[in-house]
């Protein structure tokens, strides 16, 4: 099988096209052909050699991936050969096959194309882990999203807007991104570079915020905290502005504040599985009917990977970008299986 391999750490010249072995499921896994594949902050920071793969993931980069089963494992039974999915892998979705446990696989939700099906698992995964289960946002609280029109972002404003009713802000780099993030349901969006904080305050009538998703971290942290409402919860999902940052603990410790962080991959795959039932009982319904959009930057040639990654590295996106990694199926809306169970 062809497939995408990191030479070296470095830029996207360090992308290689190379024939590898095609492995088989091991018991509770599908192998998967995989007709187009999303291309994730992760894949860059692997690539950069800032964020290696757990113990037993595959080296090839690529979280998430839409395809037809090819061939199931011992002890699946939910799963059958032909069946269309995406899915959340652990590593290997930049290839023609890949490798993943059978409850880390959902359904393309109804009217998709295996190109948006790519664009779904690694984004609505992320956010419904780190919004619902680690932040707890509830119903009617006010929701601070720093980067709104990354794939996160978007699908982070969604969800809030349309599970919480929450009031979402969020911050952007461009005119446009902003728009974008105004466009998904955010009530008002910033400029990341300026004065956000106070722009905040004052939108809220000085009470600030309960929660704040940020994947930047570093310098900006005191004023995120100082934006948080008592028992106020900040998430990290990344930290690329600084792996260290100087809080005032005495008023952490005050206002009852909780500050937290997550990584989704070396989670189980139970883990993983709890979460794929979750959203195909509870977003899959909402994008089906229009309500939750997927946002499609680029659809990008498979063998042409390193324009994709290079579209990351500049943070021209908005939305996903995705690999097309069968371009005869790739637009193509599979039949929908109202059968497919994942219990």
């Amino acid at each position: 099988m062809i497939v995408i391999e990191i030479e070296k750490p470095g830029g996207p010249e360090v992308l290689k096209v190379v024939d590898r072995q095609r492995r088989r499921p091991g018991p509770g896994e599908v192998l998967i052909r995989v007709i187009a594949s999303g291309v994730n902050r992760p894949d860059v920071q692997q690539r950069r050699g800032l964020y290696p793969p757990p113990p037993g993931a595959s080296d090839i980069p690529g979280l998430d991936v839409a395809g037809i089963v090819e061939e199931v494992g011992e002890g699946v039974e939910t799963l059958q050969v032909g069946t269309p999915i995406c899915a959340l892998v652990n590593g290997g979705g930049y290839a023609e096959l890949c490798l993943a446990p059978a409850v880390q696989c959902m359904p393309i939700p109804r009217g998709l194309s295996f190109i948006e099906g790519a664009s779904l698992p690694e984004v609505f995964f992320t956010a419904w882990n780190n919004l619902i289960w680690l932040a707890r946002l509830a119903e009617g609280e006010t929701l601070l999203i720093q980067g709104g029109a990354s794939g996160v972002g978007m699908a982070g404003i969604q969800i809030a807007r349309h599970l919480r009713r929450a009031t979402v802000f969020a911050t952007a780099g461009t005119p446009q991104k902003r728009e974008i993030c105004l466009s998904v349901g955010a009530t008002a969006a910033f400029d990341y570079r300026g004065a956000w904080d106070d722009e905040i305050r004052d939108q809220t009538h000085g009470l600030g915020v309960d929660v704040v998703l940020d994947g930047q971290a570093g310098p900006r942290t005191q004023r995120q905290l100082d934006l948080l409402k008592p028992d106020g919860r900040l998430v990290f999902i990344a930290s690329h502005d600084g792996e260290t940052a100087e809080v005032n603990i005495r008023s952490l410790v005050r206002r009852r504040l909780t500050i937290t962080g997550s990584t989704l991959r070396p989670r189980p795959a139970e883990y993983k599985g709890r979460l794929a039932r979750e959203l195909v009982a509870q977003v899959w319904p909402l994008i089906e009917d229009g309500r939750i959009k997927t946002y499609i930057h680029q659809a990008v040639d498979f063998h042409q990977v390193r324009d994709a990654h290079a579209i990351l590295d500049d943070n021209r996106q908005i939305g996903k970008v995705v690999l097309v990694v069968d371009p005869t199926m790739a637009a193509t809306v599979p039949e929908p299986l109202p059968a497919l169970q994942l219990t």
